[in-house]
């Protein structure tokens, strides 16, 4: 019945009704993971030990179906390539890796280049390197098959599963300056690129669906389309370049009965109102230091976009009880109506205590039960 609940949980916070209670989610940074470890044991479990509401679960996304290439190791600092044909350093002293390099990077070698296919089993059913899971807060290796990680949580969890919007996608092979100059130098031949890139992201979708056999319960589409100020390029190029392949993914998804949540970090204002046009269940995650404000902005939206995130790191980060109470339940009076996930406004971090974060999900539990007593949660904040 578990699964059941949160699955119904999810779809009736993102139809803007109220179900038994708020929902959560999260992502969790390595470092966070190690310091719970130490208190709780090596078995410890972040999405079990804090009952999460859904999981997100990657297959391998990559162009080229590949092992890491290492082409430089000394200790934990490293140089590898990937079978987005990126060259990445990632070193100890530095939690995110860094993009050394780009082998497509040319529209020539671009447009000649042919992806292994969307529907390739090794993307599913076998286990191995890939950028997307491998290369980030820390560098794994080898993992296990996408089947048998969805396998391990899909009697408990609803699981979700992920691909990448097609500008997310194409800086990956051919880097950020060169995604950003081409639309600038050359529109039609960009396009033509976006294009190729989204037919075969498409694909991979249905491929993922298929592999999946029932399984999953969403998708998250990974889209970075803004930074701190707003948005990395003209909102009307995101709409004529971009959106009609955000649009196919999601109704891809919709055929097939997933819930959908964008993940795009930075202000992206702009282009909420198209990702409601196109029909997006939730946008994620709402950073704070882009000023973004959940509160604020669903009383504008009046309801018509579900949210996922918002709750400031920062805040946590520093471990003050009363300030995390605080934060909690100021974003909560977003989720009167539902339509909003507790979840951090990017990832939990490695800065952040195990005991904090605690002090942030029992806030949510404690004053997150519908119908939400709003007098309630105001009267707690005005005495904090």
């Amino acid at each position: 019945m578990g699964k059941e609940l949160k699955v119904k949980r999810l779809q009736e916070a993102l139809a803007h009704k109220c179900p038994d209670r708020i929902p959560n989610g999260e992502f969790f940074w390595t470092g966070f993971v190690k310091k719970c470890k130490a208190k709780w044991g090596e078995d410890f479990d972040p999405w079990r030990f804090f009952d999460t509401d859904y999981i997100v679960i990657t297959p391998n996304l990559d162009p080229k179906i590949q092992s890491f290439e290492i082409l430089h190791q000394e200790g934990e600092d490293i140089i590898l390539k990937t079978g987005f044909g990126a060259t990445i350093k990632r070193s100890r002293e530095i939690p995110m890796p860094h993009y050394d390099a780009f082998d497509y990077d040319t529209f020539e070698k671009m447009e000649a280049f042919i992806f292994d296919s969307p529907s390739d089993p090794r993307r599913f059913f076998s286990g191995g390197d890939d950028q997307i899971n491998c290369v980030g807060d820390a560098l794994a290796r080898n993992i296990p098959a996408w089947t048998n990680r969805v396998d391990s949580y899909v009697e408990d969890f609803p699981v979700f599963g992920s691909v990448c919007e097609v500008y997310e996608y194409l800086w990956r092979m051919i880097g950020t300056e060169n995604s950003l100059y081409w639309m600038l130098e050359d529109p039609e031949r960009y396009k033509g690129v976006v294009d190729k890139v989204g037919d075969f992201i498409v694909e991979l979708c249905k491929a993922q669906i298929e592999a999946g056999k029932g399984r999953l319960t969403g998708m998250y589409i990974w889209g970075d389309v803004a930074y701190r100020n707003g948005m990395l390029f003209n909102p009307q190029t995101w709409r004529e370049v971009f959106k009609p392949h955000v649009k196919r993914i999601i109704d891809v998804c919709h055929e097939n009965g997933l819930l959908v949540i964008y993940h795009g970090c930075g202000n992206a204002t702009p282009i909420y109102e198209d990702m409601i046009e196109i029909g997006l269940d939730a946008y994620n995650p709402l950073e704070c230091k882009a000023d973004l404000d959940i509160v604020k902005i669903n009383e504008t939206l009046e309801s018509r976009l579900g949210f996922c995130g918002n709750i400031d790191m920062r805040v946590l980060e520093r471990g003050n009880k009363t300030e995390i109470q605080k934060e909690v339940l100021y974003k909560m009076q977003a989720a009167v109506k539902g339509g909003w996930i507790f979840q951090s406004d990017h990832s939990v971090s490695s800065d952040v205590e195990p005991e904090s974060y605690q002090i942030a999900l029992e806030t949510v539990r404690t004053y997150g039960t519908y119908p939400l007593d709003l007098e309630a949660i105001k009267e707690k904040l005005a005495n904090l």
